[in-house]
């Protein structure tokens, strides 16, 4: 359980008491009751202005179930493959009949809403969710709060600076509001590529986060992301090319060291995961649908991916009516959400799910922007049963501890709920930053991926060889330490009698990595007191086992990423190229094109597989489920990168990442300028608490999918 005397969460568990005994007088004289904690980063040190009275909101009101526990009972009943009824799941409309909110709690809410001045822009078909629209002015009215600008980590957000209240007749009725309190999810995906004067995770100032800084866009008119090019030398597969001209990186790791990947193709991942067979045999996800969340949308996304599939995957090619798109429109927030950002994410999403499920259909839906359009999505997805799979390569990222509350989550925990009563497995990439210290100074994991409803898909690194085979893979946890040359000396990032050295030495300074650890926001499910260990599931220290991620983990590392291609603006035009690219954001989508082919040979949908994942592993590791991730001992493999990210005209960045970096010091800077990049005061330290293990872990959870995943996953 989350420690209730920090981080203002006392005060939410007062206000969640409040809900139902305690009414307040408002201006009007009417009673009021209080229904949503206030969010713990607003307090007055962190207030930077008043939010504009006018300025125009977008908001969720989230409806109780009319039969919550029933709908969790029948959840695990058709979730848990040792049930009678594993796999019944119901329709939308059946499971709307049984546990949604009733039109008349709807209907109020409705009417209470546009009394006071409300627009109504959707009620969701499962009625679960109003969404509203109306200005900051009568959101402080109605919610009986003040709206304003808070400073959360690295960005202003706007947040309710008390609790919110709703007229007592309503206030029962309300299950949280998600919006009034602003939450930007972000994309899950890297190029791993970065330079001097970044905002640094350490001392050495190395962020190795790619297309940055990011371009502007304007409303609707999406531009093409920054180009990228990967630079050389590098290897067509793992080990092929070796570092035989650059210092010895000393520590005890390997020398020469082996260059990174050029990235991995359909094909090499295809067989890292012992899938080629399965697909050639028919078991390819035909007849199964795969939707995309994200947010805006790329004007080339589909061409992109069918002249990339033409390109890399032979056989494989996109068939007329696989593809389909879905956006909400008009964009919003496009500068705010940095859209071209979301290109690059769509691309990858797309192009991985067909990668490891070429016969699957994919559903792209574009949310209007970074906010609730994202969870709106989903909703939409789940209500028309549009996709037996559902990925999300984003998470509020660690913003989200700060700025949501118990009753914001909550809302959307109860779609995840009808999606796995109704048959659909909805997963999130589980974060790039490692346990998120080194991003908000706390080692907690980010919802949605921590919801116990939700599959949490972490990364590894994959060592694939000459014959499309899995040498090794590890727990994606980098490290970086940076070759100094005359182009470093010239930027002021080394010393002249420094070129040629290792900085700072081997083993280098922890980077990123794939997102995990053990939350405070939910109790341990049901599904993982067989397979999590004690120790992983009650870390927090307060007597309470909770709920741990990643569940499940995949490709992820950018240094041994996929290779994807996307039409970007380059110095001499905008044009399709290719290039390296990895992050959760890869991991959840690769996954999602896995268990469509798992479906398939299944024979109907598998639904929210978590409860199957940990049967099969309890008792110990499955030797043919799952790939059991170990510690990686000394590995590491050298990487050039252009400063100018196209090509070696303005110099090249060479480094050295380590695989699967454990125990090491990880640095937090509470406040960076935003001109220097520079942290303005002292650095916060703490130990790396991800680690991988033989059985689950909290570095990979399970692990990643074994040989016979497939075979395993389909015979239930």
């Amino acid at each position: 359980m989350k420690n209730l005397w920090s981080h203002g969460w006392f005060a939410a568990l007062v206000a969640g008491v409040a809900f139902l005994l305690i009414p307040t007088a408002n201006a009007g004289a009417a009673t009021s009751t209080r229904i949503q904690g206030r969010a713990p980063a607003a307090v007055p040190a962190n207030e930077a202005g008043p939010t504009p009275a006018a300025e125009l909101i977008e908001f969720d009101v989230g409806v109780e179930l009319k039969d919550l526990p029933g709908a969790e009972a029948f959840a695990r009943e058709v979730t848990d493959p040792t049930s009678g009824n594993y796999r019944g799941f119901l329709t939308p409309t059946e499971w709307v009949a049984g546990y949604s909110p009733t039109a008349k709690a709807d209907k109020e809410i409705e009417k209470s809403l546009r009394k006071a001045g409300f627009k109504i822009r959707k009620v969701a078909p499962d009625r679960m969710t109003i969404v509203a629209e109306g200005t900051a002015e009568q959101i402080d009215a109605y919610f009986e709060t003040r709206l304003a600008r808070y400073e959360v980590g690295e960005e202003t957000v706007r947040l309710a600076s008390s609790a919110l209240s709703a007229p007592t007749n309503v206030a029962p009725l309300i299950a949280g509001v998600r919006g009034v309190n602003e939450v930007r999810a972000k994309p899950a995906n890297l190029t791993g590529a970065g330079g001097p004067g970044g905002h640094g995770h350490g001392p050495w100032g190395w962020h190795g986060h790619g297309h940055w800084p990011p371009p502007k866009a304007e409303e609707e008119e999406i531009a093409q992301p920054a180009g990228f090019r990967p630079g050389t030398p590098c290897s067509t597969y793992y080990g092929q090319e070796l570092a035989g001209t650059l210092p010895p990186f000393g520590g005890g790791f390997p020398n020469p060291l082996p260059y990174t990947p050029c990235g991995y193709k359909p094909a090499q991942l295809q067989g890292a995961y012992n899938v080629t067979g399965a697909i050639a045999g028919g078991d390819n996800g035909s007849g199964v649908t795969v939707a995309i969340v994200d947010a805006y949308v790329s004007p080339t996304l589909y061409s992109d991916a069918v002249e990339y599939a033409k390109r890399n995957q032979g056989s494989q090619q996109w068939q007329p009516g696989q593809f389909k798109e879905m956006i909400q429109r008009p964009f919003t927030m496009t500068e705010e959400c940095e859209a071209p950002g979301w290109s690059g994410e769509q691309t990858l999403d797309v192009e991985a799910v067909h990668a490891m499920a070429p016969g699957a259909k994919v559903l792209y839906v574009g949310g209007r922007n970074c906010t609730v359009s994202l969870y709106n999505a989903v909703q939409e997805v789940v209500d028309g049963h549009l996709a037996n799979i559902v990925t999300d390569s984003w998470s509020n990222g660690p913003e989200e501890e700060e700025a949501e509350t118990e009753e914001s989550r909550e809302a959307f925990n109860h779609v995840l709920l009808m999606a796995a009563g109704t048959g659909v497995g909805v997963q999130f990439s589980s974060g790039d930053e490692g346990d998120n210290f080194i991003v908000s100074g706390s080692q907690q994991p980010s919802f949605p991926g921590t919801s116990p409803y939700a599959t949490a898909v972490g990364g590894t690194s994959v060592e694939i060889g000459a014959q499309d085979n899995r040498l090794d893979e590890v727990g994606w946890s980098t490290g970086i330490s940076v070759l100094c040359s005359e182009e470093l000396v010239s930027l002021g990032f080394c010393e002249p009698a420094e070129v040629g050295q290792w900085e700072p030495p081997a083993p280098g300074e922890y980077d990123y990595g794939g997102g995990g650890g053990t939350s405070d926001q939910y109790a341990e499910p049901w599904y993982q007191e067989p397979v999590v260990p004690p120790a992983i599931a009650g870390r927090l220290g307060t007597g309470e086992l909770n709920r741990v991620v990643p569940d499940i983990s995949m490709e992820g590392d950018p240094s041994t990423g996929m290779l994807v291609g996307e039409t970007q603006e380059f110095a001499d035009g905008t044009y399709y190229d290719e290039y390296r690219i990895g992050g959760t954001s890869l991991s959840s989508p690769l996954f999602a094109g896995l268990m469509a082919d798992a479906d398939q040979a299944a024979g109907g949908s598998l639904g929210f597989v978590n409860p199957l994942l940990y049967h099969l592993d309890s008792g110990g590791q499955s030797s043919q489920a799952f790939y059991d991730v170990l510690p990686a001992g000394k590995q590491a493999v050298a990487r050039n990168d252009y400063l100018n990210e196209e090509n070696a005209e303005a110099g090249i960045l060479t480094s050295a990442r380590i695989l699967g970096m454990e125990g090491a010091t990880e640095y937090f800077c509470p406040r960076v300028n935003e001109e220097t990049g520079e942290c303005e005061v002292e650095l916060e330290e703490a130990t790396e608490s991800l680690s991988a293990a033989p059985g689950f872990d909290s570095m990979t959870g399970i692990g990643s999918p074994g040989d016979q995943f497939i075979e395993e996953l389909s015979k239930g």
